[in-house]
């Protein structure tokens, strides 16, 4: 027998219509600068990342979804697809076909997510990880080649070695340069990713937008929507404190080089860890809601 999940929750039309309105307009307000940009081919080093880094589509961004447990009244089955189910209560997501469907996924995520919430959060990496991307590089050669070096490629590389690196994120670890990654106190490999992952991490807290959306549709879409907001801003933080001088595009550098910008940093970047907390505990929270009572 089947055990039976928690008691549903139900939407009248007026109430998802105004919920599925109010996130299409929130993240349309994000999309549409972006898909100008595209379509002009400008290339924006900042805000265009979450569109280019993660595989999610705008579309998909924009698409709502009520998430586990809800019951839609008076819903069309051919607007949210074939993983609802409908009843004569209403719509609802079928979560164990869905669970079924991407079960070893939502295990590897859920468990990322417990093991970082679990252990304590760092705050010295004084965000190096960006600048080891582009150690002993030339202009020419750095990643974001249209936007100059605040400093010289010597004194970047200065920067680097009188700082050291202590990143334990193996998706920014893997874009470091090749010596570069002899510098890092760890070595960081996708088999190592639970046991490191730390929540003062700006890139673990920027990926609870990835882990959002690859649990969707069993997570609720604003969910989704608040981590990307997350992960815009912490995006910003991590770009404005990188070797690149983008201050043409209103992102004037927090100089991490110096005491006063790695107090900024620091700062910040224990703010966004707090705000990344509350998140990563509402995802845990929408996955037991979709488990198995």
């Amino acid at each position: 027998m089947t055990a039976a999940l928690a008691p549903a929750a139900v939407l009248d039309a007026a109430d998802w219509h105004a919920r599925r309105r109010d996130h299409e307009e929130r993240v349309d307000a994000w999309l549409a600068p972006h898909l100008a940009r595209r379509r002009a081919g400008v290339k924006h080093p900042v805000a265009d990342f979450l569109f280019t880094y993660y595989s999610h589509r705008p579309a998909q961004l924009r698409r709502w979804h009520p998430g586990a447990g809800v019951v839609l009244r008076d819903a069309d089955p051919a607007g949210f697809g074939a993983d609802y189910t409908a009843s004569a209560a209403g719509l609802t997501l079928d979560t164990e076909r869905v669970r079924a469907r991407r079960a070893e996924s939502i295990a590897w995520i859920r468990a990322l997510l417990a093991a970082t919430a679990g252990r304590p959060a760092h705050f010295g990496c004084f965000g190096m990880h960006e600048w080891a991307m582009v150690y002993r590089q030339t202009q020419e050669q750095v990643r974001h080649n249209a936007w100059p070096l605040r400093l010289s490629p010597a004194a970047t590389a200065a920067v680097v070695e009188e700082r050291g690196v202590r990143c334990s994120h193996f998706d920014a670890f893997r874009f470091f340069t090749a010596p570069a990654r002899p510098l890092n106190v760890l070595q960081p490999s996708r088999e190592s990713q639970h046991a490191l992952e730390q929540p003062g991490c700006l890139h673990a807290n920027m990926d609870l937008y990835k882990w959002s959306y690859k649990l969707s549709p069993l997570v609720p879409s604003e969910l989704v929507a608040d981590a990307f907001a997350l992960a815009r801003e912490i995006r910003e933080l991590d770009m404005r404190a990188s070797p690149y001088d983008l201050a043409d595009l209103g992102h004037p550098p927090v100089r991490v080089e110096t005491p006063e910008g790695r107090a900024e940093y620091a700062t910040a970047q224990r703010g966004f860890a707090e705000r990344a907390a509350r998140l990563r505990a509402r995802l845990l929270a929408a996955l037991d809601r979709a488990a198995p009572a």
